[in-house]
């Protein structure tokens, strides 16, 4: 190939591949008349000028990636910029998935005294798919005007409750009323 069209085809390169944001810099895009250089297989190669690693960089088909600008002097590493770029997106992935699996939402349903058999127990179906994949379960009551009086039934509909989830579910905290609310905590059975 012509010398120029290499150098248009690297100079490409290195304007496709900078332009994102937080990326390093790379090959013309540093700007410091000297640095460290690491090589590809981790080796010092000692303090060198800008021309001359962009020289190794190019000899070994690799990009020169200024790694640590702040350092005294600043780090430079020969490697391929486009694998290493892929292999930290791929790590990140993978963090956030880790991420996600550990902060299992608290999810919350709302019953109430009066409610019927069948609502009840579609409530209970998307508890229970909640529950194996995970999520904990926040139960609420609220009681209206004079429902208020007799609590008691609103506790009865809890067990009911309870007692429908007992294969998928355990209790983490009882039901306890507060104010006009009675409430309680579902966790999935391990």
């Amino acid at each position: 190939m012509d010398t120029e069209v290499v150098t248009f085809l690297i100079m490409w390169r290195c304007v496709c591949i900078a332009s994102a944001k937080d990326e390093l810099f790379i090959n013309e895009k540093i700007r410091v008349p000297e640095l460290m250089v690491i090589g590809p297989n981790g080796e010092q190669m000692g303090v060198k000028k800008l021309d001359d690693a962009l020289t190794l960089a190019s000899y070994a088909g690799l990009d020169l990636v200024l790694m640590s600008p702040d350092a005294k002097p600043p780090v430079g590493k020969i490697m391929d910029y486009n694998r290493y770029r892929y292999e930290r997106q791929k790590k990140q992935k993978e963090a956030l998935k880790k991420q996600r699996e550990t902060n299992k939402a608290i999810k919350e349903f709302q019953l109430s005294v009066t409610i019927d058999k069948g609502d009840l127990e579609v409530r209970r179906k998307r508890v229970e798919e909640y529950l194996q994949k995970g999520h904990k379960i926040k139960v609420s009551l609220l009681f209206k005007g004079r429902q208020n009086a007799h609590p008691e039934l609103g506790i009865e509909v809890m067990n009911r409750f309870i007692e429908s989830l007992s294969e998928v579910a355990i209790v983490e905290t009882e039901p306890k009323l507060e104010g006009r609310r009675l409430h309680m905590l579902l966790a999935p059975k391990k």
